[in-house]
């Protein structure tokens, strides 16, 4: 037998745990070309949270009785496929449970002995790749320039911060809580980090941030949207650019009917600001750049290993765990990227 989360209602704002559902099963048998899968660790991440709606995205949603979506890393421990043998560690959208079948075509090999499994759901996976591709293809960093970045210690975060620090930016990062601020400082190097819990709104924010930016702002990479938002984009400078990751601040606001800061009245004044400054304003999804993959390990791989570029796992215990966890990550409280241990 196996154990899985499904999705059992759709959340209305922040998700709870009775809209998951803790299950047991048959573990399933492997076809021609899968392979069975025992999952040994699997990743919470932000963008789950859009997949328990059934709104129009760009991917479809979780169907409720389906088990949540995820990636995950294990052992395969059995194989009809002519690609992958018992004992290969593998990674793929696994999803939350305890083991899964999957299509060879679908997996990803794993060498242990490079960097630890979990790092593939992380630094060196989707999360890492993220902040690396968001920055150098849409941020366009350039030596002296100032760059700030939400979410400052999440995985995604703190690759755009280190990966701009090497490249001769100003890194300023913006976190919720001294633990984190200085997180992102003696781990990730950070110049500056701003506790965004200390400001009662964005207007003093942003009069800190005209302070610790003196001259301006050129790339800020979006991770959170909110009074960050809202504080950071009178100070873009001429000709800056802003890749548009997440806005992780109002994903339990979409459909829950809550405020969201009073965003549509802000538009007209957001998109003036936009224009007269001649901002580069980039939305981009992950899953449409896989063939940027390779090219990021060759970059980012030696960095790893040399200690150029560091990481912060937070894991948790017990896939029953993973509901509550996943709450969690939404308002915050992991300290750097969250994976649950299965087993």
């Amino acid at each position: 037998m196996m154990k899985r989360i499904t999705l059992a209602e759709r959340p209305i704002g922040a998700p709870e745990e009775k809209n998951f559902r803790l299950e047991e099963i048959k573990i399933p048998k492997p076809k021609n070309g899968e392979v069975l899968v025992e999952i040994h660790y699997m990743s919470l991440d932000p963008y789950m949270r859009g997949r328990m709606d059934d709104g129009k995205s760009y991917a479809k949603p979780v169907e409720i009785g389906e088990t949540m979506e995820g990636g995950a890393v294990g052992l395969v421990i059995a194989s009809k496929s002519k690609i992958f043998n018992i004992n290969d560690h593998v990674f793929g959208q696994l999803g939350w449970a305890t083991h899964a079948c999957a299509k060879d075509t679908e997996l990803r090999k794993l060498d242990p002995t490079l960097a630890p499994i979990t790092t593939s759901l992380g630094v060196l996976g989707m999360p890492g790749f993220t902040g690396w591709y968001g920055l150098t293809q849409l941020g366009r960093p350039q030596k002296g320039e100032t760059l700030v970045v939400g979410a400052a210690t999440g995985p995604v975060g703190s690759m755009v911060g280190q990966i701009a620090k090497s490249k001769g930016l100003r890194t300023i990062g913006v976190a919720g809580g001294a633990e984190k601020c200085m997180l992102a400082k003696e781990k990730f190097g950070f110049d500056h980090c701003i506790d965004h819990k200390a400001f009662a709104d964005s207007r003093e924010m942003k009069a800190f941030l005209q302070e610790v930016c003196p001259n301006g702002i050129d790339i800020y990479f979006e991770n959170v949207a909110g009074k960050t938002l809202d504080a950071i984009l009178p100070l873009m400078n001429r000709f800056g650019r802003i890749p548009v990751c997440g806005m992780v601040s109002w994903y339990n606001s979409v459909n829950s009917g809550a405020s969201t800061e009073g965003t549509m009245d802000k538009l007209p004044k957001m998109w003036r600001s936009i224009l007269i400054k001649q901002l580069s304003v980039t939305g981009f999804i992950i899953s449409n750049h896989w063939d940027l993959y390779k090219r990021f390990l060759r970059e980012v791989g030696p960095m790893l290993s040399s200690g150029d570029v560091a990481y912060q796992e937070h894991i948790i215990h017990g896939i029953e765990n993973a509901p509550s966890a996943f709450a969690g990550l939404l308002e915050g409280q992991n300290l750097g990227k969250l994976i649950v241990k299965v087993n």
